[in-house]
């Protein structure tokens, strides 16, 4: 049997029905989400390197290896990119386009790991529907999903700005510390061990008893379900977003692994994944440091 014959949503509306379906292949979906990123990506990348005249290894671990790209595709796109800071000039319109970049990137990585939330609401929803019952439409619960990372997507430009102020992020987006780099990482491993991972990566996984616990039958009232999902989302994730500032906020190589990692912790059984997770980003951040004490090491007489 398919995976659409598995999931028939035929009580429903067809537009509810399509998006239903469209979350009964997490596979699928995950695929078109990185496809996404990665056209995402190059097209940042091309446009600011044309206007960088810099090389893309620059933007943080395992970019370089877009240096091979011919520089007649960086040509094409000369005219001056908003996302290009010179020495962290922030205005309006770079405001404004960081803000977007941020809220494209956070929903094509966190949109896959939201499959079985919606799925499951998509399913009850049809068992409603095939009773007779009042229902409500599963883009509701997405769209209050979608608010609360918009909301991240607005933390993080923010916390941008405060990190290239702070000469923390280069004019490229990418670390300019390794010290900083190093304790993004550590802290985002540390948080894989916590007991707030484990509580919000609990309900992340099961989101049946929490929909039986406080089904709604109202458009408000799913809305909100979808924001506390949102919610139970960002507590479980958020760490691991903001390695992102480490390793180069449009680092592609690095958006695509991080979110394939999400996606699997929270269809994973047990603890495991999120456990080796936290200690190979534990040891990647002890490397940063490390590299950057001996970078200075020994130090240089007055």
């Amino acid at each position: 049997m398919t995976e659409a014959a598995e999931h028939d949503f035929r009580h429903l509306p067809p537009a509810d029905g399509r998006l239903g379906a469209a979350f009964a292949r997490p596979k699928l979906l995950a695929i078109a989400c990185v496809l996404s990123l990665a056209g995402l990506g190059w097209t940042y990348l091309a446009l600011l390197v044309a206007h960088m005249g810099g090389a893309f290894g620059a933007l943080g671990p395992g970019m370089g290896a877009f240096d091979l790209i011919p520089r007649a595709i960086a040509a094409l796109c000369r005219p001056t990119f908003g996302l290009a800071m010179p020495e962290g000039t922030w205005n309006v319109v770079a405001f404004a386009v960081v803000a977007l970049m941020w809220a494209a990137m956070v929903l094509a990585m966190m949109l896959p790991t939201a499959a079985p939330m919606i799925l499951t609401y998509a399913e009850i929803a049809d068992t409603a529907a095939r009773k007779g019952e009042r229902i409500v439409s599963p883009f509701t619960i997405a769209a209050g999903y979608t608010v609360v990372w918009l909301g991240f997507a607005a933390a993080a430009t923010i916390a941008q700005f405060a990190f290239t102020r702070a000469a923390l992020l280069d004019s490229g987006m990418a670390s300019a510390s390794a010290l900083f780099s190093g304790a993004v990482f550590i802290g985002a491993g540390l948080f894989q061990f916590s007991a707030l991972k484990n509580a919000c990566l609990t309900q992340c996984r099961q989101p049946f008893p929490f929909f039986f616990a406080h089904w709604q039958t109202t458009p408000r009232g799913v809305f909100r379900l979808g924001v506390q999902q949102g919610l139970y989302c960002v507590g479980c994730c958020w760490a691991t977003m903001l390695v992102m500032f480490a390793v180069g906020v449009m680092n592609v190589v690095w958006m695509a692994a991080l979110g394939m990692v999400m996606a699997l912790e929270k269809i994973a059984r047990g603890n495991r994944l999120t456990y080796v997770t936290g200690a190979a980003l534990i040891v990647l951040g002890a490397g940063f440091v490390l590299a950057a004490f001996a970078a200075h090491w020994p130090p240089h007489a007055a």
